[in-house]
């Protein structure tokens, strides 16, 4: 019965091997190969990841990946949070509420890119046009390096605040009412009730939404592949934008697989230290 058992374990084991073992394996053997036209045709050391710190554009593309992870994830986490405070109330409406806000989350990243490309239009884009009818002036959205990096973000922001608020409006519901009937005798001050009780109790949930939206960002590729197309020049160009482009478009895969691998250890160190000092405050 046990052998009969572990027969029906073995499809696992062979998907994980054929799909991410040996990805990662041959991925890691062809980012210290040199590769012409899709072979590998020696064996080239460390060179391609050598190659990364002399490229101005890896430079590039690694500074605007932080500066994308930085205020997408800050934004959305706490946009997200607002609302499940908005929200984890009474009111009529809620559930109607719940599922507008959460729309964006089920639509393909790539699909809310050419949708962004409609509303940022410069000419005759609705939120320029709403600008000018306030009595503001247009904005190159898609022109302009600082607001087409910012388009990217809200965008990004536009997506995942839905998912932000979801795990914490969850987070919210499962606090006990217990704990603030008692706060109400000893304060009336909402923010000391956040401040005090809301925000450490919530403190779990909040890293973990905060950990996920970090791996996912560092991965971003949809919404400025459709978007901007990386531009203007290479101003919103993430590194697995580059990656694809030296990989797939200039077949330099060798070079490719090491920005891959770099991507790869920093999401990891990133992550580790995150974990070891959200762990800390509870050792």
């Amino acid at each position: 019965m046990k052998e009969r058992g572990s027969f029906f374990v073995v499809p696992g084991i062979v998907w994980v091997l054929l799909f991410t073992i040996f990805p990662l394996v041959y991925s890691f053997r062809v980012s210290l190969s040199r590769v012409a036209y899709g072979r590998i045709t020696g064996f080239a050391g460390l060179a391609n990841y050598a190659r990364m710190f002399q490229d101005y554009r890896f430079w590039g593309v690694l500074g605007f990946t932080l500066i994308f992870v930085i205020f997408s994830v800050a934004i959305t986490v706490s946009l997200g949070l607002l609302l499940a405070l908005v929200f984890n109330r009474k009111m009529r409406g809620l559930r109607f509420f719940r599922a507008l806000m959460t729309t964006p989350l089920f639509t393909a990243p790539v699909a809310l890119g050419y949708l962004g490309v409609m509303m940022f239009y410069e000419e005759n884009g609705p939120i320029n046009i709403l600008l000018q009818t306030l009595g503001f002036s247009k904005v190159p959205w898609l022109s302009d390096i600082f607001w087409a990096r910012t388009a990217v973000i809200m965008v990004d922001v536009w997506q995942w605040t839905p998912f932000a608020f979801i795990i914490l409006l969850a987070g919210l519901q499962s606090l006990p009412d217990e704990v603030y009937e008692a706060a109400v005798l000893d304060t009336s001050s909402g923010w000391d009730i956040f401040r005090y009780i809301t925000f450490p109790m919530i403190s779990p949930v909040l890293g973990t939404v905060i950990m996920l939206r970090l791996v996912d960002a560092f991965k971003v590729f949809d919404i400025p592949f459709a978007l901007t197309n990386g531009g203007p020049g290479t101003a919103t160009r993430t590194l697995t934008f580059y990656v694809y482009t030296q990989g797939l478009r200039n077949f330099d895969l060798g070079y490719a697989s090491a920005m891959a691998y770099f991507l790869m250890f920093m999401s990891l160190a990133v992550g580790i230290f995150f974990f070891r000092r959200y762990r800390s405050l509870y050792e």
